[in-house]
C-alpha cells in the first residue's frame, strides 16, 4: 500500500470524490471527507478574489472534530492565470495535497513540499507520467478512457499495469468507476485509490444544476460524446446537453484550437452556450446513477458494494462492514 501511513486510518474507502469545474465545493468536499472518501476541488471554482482561502476555512470548518475525517485536496490547473495567487494560498494554507493538472508541475512541487503539501499529477499518457515523475511528484492520478470531463484514451488495464513497471507510489485510477465493485477491480489490477466524479455530480452537496442531475439519471454510457470541439482538449460530455443547446453532436469541429474554444464556448455570448454551465460533462460511470442522494448515502452504498467485491475476490464468506483497508 503506497498511501500515507497517516491516511489510512482516515479513509473509509480508497476513494477520491474528484474535483469537478462548476460542480465541486465546499459542501461537497466537506460531506466527502466527513465520509471518510477524501474530497477534492478545483481552485477555478472560486472566482473572487480570497475565496479560495475563504473556501478552505469553510472546509476545515465544517469538517470540524469530525473523528479521522477524510483529508481534502485542492485541484490547481497549471495553466490558469490565477495559478500564482492559487499556489501562494495553498502553501500559506498548507492543505496537505494538492493535485496538478492540465501542464507540467515542474514549478510547483518545490513550493509544494516546502509548505509540506503533497503533490500529485493529473497523467493521461506514459510521457506524461515520466515528466511528472521527474518532477518529482508523489503521487499519479492516470486519466483512463471514460473518464468526466477532460478524459483520457488508455484502457486501466494497460496504463496502470504500465506504470506499476516504473513507479510505486500513490497511483489513481480514474475513469468509469462507477460503483464499489469498480473500486475493488481498480485495486486489484494495482491501483491505491478511485477518483468517481460523476457519481458525486448527482448528489444533494454538489454545485450541479437540477438539469445536469436530471440528465445523468436519464443517462447511461452511450449517451456520453468525447469532443475538444469546446475546450481544445478530449472531455467527455452528455449529448442531451449538447442537443438541448442546439448542437449536432455528430457534426462537432474535434479540431478545435484552446482559444478558439474560449472563444466561441468560455464567454457570455449569448449566441452560443457556455461549456460547464449549459454543456455539461459526464464519464462513462454514468450507467451507474440511478438518481439523485446525499453523499454520506452515496459513501454508504459504495461501501456495501466494496465490501461484497473484496468477500468474492479474496474467497471468503461474506462478513460485516470493514474500514478500509480491512
Amino acid at each position: 500500500m503506497a498511501l500515507p501511513a497517516e491516511w489510512r486510518t482516515r479513509l473509509r474507502l480508497p476513494l477520491i470524490a474528484a474535483p469537478m469545474l462548476h460542480v465541486s465545493g465546499p459542501a461537497l468536499v466537506a460531506a466527502a471527507c466527513r465520509a471518510g472518501v477524501i474530497g477534492a476541488f478545483p481552485a477555478a471554482n472560486c472566482r473572487r478574489h480570497g475565496e479560495l482561502a475563504a473556501w478552505i476555512a469553510e472546509i476545515r470548518r465544517t469538517i470540524g472534530d469530525t473523528p479521522d475525517a477524510a483529508p481534502f485536496a485542492v485541484n490547481l490547473i497549471v495553466r490558469s492565470a490565477t495559478l500564482a495567487d492559487d499556489l501562494a494560498c495553498v502553501v500559506r494554507e498548507k492543505v496537505e495535497l494538492v493535485i496538478t493538472s492540465v501542464g507540467s508541475p515542474a514549478a510547483l512541487v518545490g513550493p509544494l513540499h516546502d509548505a509540506g503539501c503533497r503533490v500529485w499529477a493529473d497523467v493521461a499518457t506514459l510521457a506524461h507520467a515520466e515528466k511528472a515523475l521527474a518532477a518529482g511528484v508523489d503521487g499519479l492520478v492516470l486519466l483512463c478512457a471514460g473518464a468526466g470531463g477532460q478524459t483520457g484514451w488508455v484502457s486501466p488495464f494497460a496504463g496502470v499495469r504500465s506504470l506499476r513497471a516504473l513507479f510505486d507510489g500513490p497511483l489513481v485510477v480514474a475513469g468509469g468507476l462507477s460503483d464499489g465493485h469498480a473500486l475493488w477491480a481498480a485495486q486489484a489490477l494495482g491501483a491505491d485509490l478511485g477518483y468517481m466524479g460523476t457519481r458525486f455530480i448527482a448528489t444533494t452537496e454538489s454545485l450541479a444544476s437540477d438539469a445536469h442531475r436530471r440528465m445523468l439519471v436519464d443517462a447511461g454510457w452511450d449517451d456520453i460524446v468525447s469532443s475538444s470541439a469546446f475546450t481544445g482538449l478530449p472531455v467527455n460530455w452528455l449529448r442531451a446537453s449538447l442537443v438541448e443547446a442546439g448542437l449536432d453532436p455528430g457534426a462537432l469541429d474535434a479540431g478545435s484550437l484552446r482559444a478558439d474554444a474560449a472563444e466561441l464556448y468560455g464567454t457570455r455570448d449569448t449566441r452560443r452556450p457556455r461549456r460547464w454551465t449549459e454543456l455539461f460533462s459526464a464519464g462513462h460511470s454514468v450507467a451507474g446513477v440511478q438518481g439523485v442522494q446525499p453523499v454520506a448515502a452515496l459513501v454508504d452504498e459504495l461501501a456495501r458494494q466494496y465490501d461484497a467485491a473484496r468477500q468474492r475476490g479474496l474467497g471468503l464468506a461474506p462478513a460485516g462492514p470493514s474500514r478500509f483497508p480491512g
